[in-house]
């Protein structure tokens, strides 16, 4: 049973849409800056935030196997997303085993298990009921870019030169993976629960791991931009590259709180 139309929560969202455009970007602002506040006052140790962004990641790629197991059906979910995926969670694991062995390695290696399950699901056991045809974006058209980008832009370790350009690949294809999911659903509208859970999730990962960098840069007043990095590009841009994903999934994440407050369970995305 949903909600009541006139509930304090549905009051506040009627009243921000009735606001101009400069008042939603100040009270977004404002949001950001209260959450990244909060954040800072409750986790003493910002490395934490990757912790949490891949385990939250973990659970999206869980609720997506409780789907394709349950339901039989693929029907919303963009195989390039999921390829894509896997391609920057097996770079990453490969630098990860060269250059650190830790939580994070054993996150992304269940990680990287668990989508290469969907994507075998997807092609294989339940192709009949993924739509190819609303899945169109080229995976080159987001690969090329990020490989040149991690040529010219990567960190300055004590590592192989590969092994740098690696990082800053998989790093930058993150940042865009998820497009061609948001694109599908862009054309279908109208979001089932668990892929809408999943795209939230992602969405919630990466403004983890996005507040990790804002923290980290704003105690050391700017200078951990400057630390390392191939002409002192590397940090800004893995900043820029998060922001770009967070700003890319917030879009979608406010119309999935918007429909989890009005009781819905389709996400309903308005038209372009």
């Amino acid at each position: 049973m949903g909600r009541r139309r006139g509930s304090a929560v549905n009051k506040l969202f009627a009243w921000v849409r009735r606001q101009s455009m400069k008042v939603k970007i100040f009270l977004a602002v404002t949001s950001l800056i209260s959450s990244l506040v909060a954040l800072r006052l409750l986790v003493k140790d910002t490395n934490q935030f990757f912790v949490a962004s891949e385990s939250v990641h973990a659970a999206g790629i869980i609720v997506l196997i409780y789907k394709l197991t349950t339901q039989k059906t693929c029907s919303g979910l963009s195989l390039q997303t999921q390829e894509l995926t896997a391609m920057f969670l097996a770079v990453r694991l490969i630098c990860s085993f060269m250059m650190e062995h830790d939580i994070h390695t054993v996150l992304d290696f269940a990680t990287l298990v668990s989508t290469l399950w969907v994507i075998y699901m997807i092609r294989f056991k339940l192709k009949t009921t993924y739509n190819s045809d609303l899945d169109s974006m080229p995976k080159y058209y987001l690969i090329v870019p990020c490989a040149i980008l991690g040529l010219l832009i990567y960190p300055h370790t004590f590592h192989s030169h590969l092994s740098k350009v690696m990082w800053a690949f998989c790093v930058y294809l993150e940042a865009i993976a998820v497009l061609p999911q948001l694109v599908m659903m862009q054309k279908t509208k109208m979001i089932e629960p668990s892929t809408a859970h999943y795209v939230f999730a992602l969405g919630v990962a990466r403004f983890l791991g996005c507040a990790h960098w804002i923290i980290q840069v704003y105690e050391s007043a700017g200078a951990y931009l400057f630390l390392l990095g191939s002409g002192y590009f590397w940090l800004p841009m893995v900043l820029v590259s998060e922001a770009v994903q967070t700003l890319i999934l917030a879009d979608f994440c406010y119309y999935y709180v918007k429909s989890v407050v009005n009781g819905q369970l389709l996400v309903s995305l308005p038209p372009v």
